[in-house]
């Protein structure tokens, strides 16, 4: 079987049910566990307002990088299974979940399909996206305009930072 090639992802986590930090940490180690996938960095966690539907509880959030051989489709369903894994459960659009797993970039692939959009759509509007985002690739380039950019764009007040570095998922768990 010859060698598949190699990209460059970055995935958007989430939640704010449960113990969103310990959901996180193993999600990222679930994706790193695999042959696939190799965890490359994580951004620090961060706690954020919700967004979209406000009246539900705040959010934790961050952004990692895979080096992975799956295509575009092939990782997101396993982010899919792994957010069923991890007890997600979609009922309201923007509602509360244990984890949400995004696909954010996936190399140079483009898609605007309804089953899988990349770059992902209105992650530029998206503070608890772009803020962990450029912790971890400030020079990427979405629609003509570096991460850092955007990240400098959005509304992130209230946004806070909740470790000092990006290794909080691979430290003893402790609570949220």
């Amino acid at each position: 079987m010859p060698d598949r090639k190699t990209d460059i992802a970055a995935i958007g986590l989430g939640g704010n049910v449960g113990n969103p930090r310990r959901t996180m940490a193993r999600a990222l180690k679930l994706l790193d566990a695999r042959d696939d996938i190799t965890i490359r960095t994580v951004s620090r966690l961060y706690r954020t307002p919700p967004w979209g539907k406000t009246d539900q509880e705040w959010f934790h959030n961050a952004c990692a990088l895979v080096e992975t051989t799956l295509d575009p489709h092939e990782l997101l369903k396993v982010c899919l299974e792994i957010e069923l894994q991890l007890d997600r459960v979609r009922t309201d659009r923007w509602g509360p979940r244990t984890i949400d797993l995004d696909v954010l970039l996936h190399g140079d692939f483009l898609s605007d399909h309804a089953d899988l959009t990349v770059p992902h759509p209105r992650m530029t509007e998206r503070a608890f996206v772009m803020v962990p985002l450029a912790d971890i690739a400030p020079q990427a380039v979405i629609n003509l305009q570096s991460v850092a950019d955007w990240s400098s764009e959005v509304d992130s007040e209230g946004i806070e930072a909740l470790s000092k570095s990006g290794d909080w998922w691979r430290e003893p768990e402790q609570g949220a």
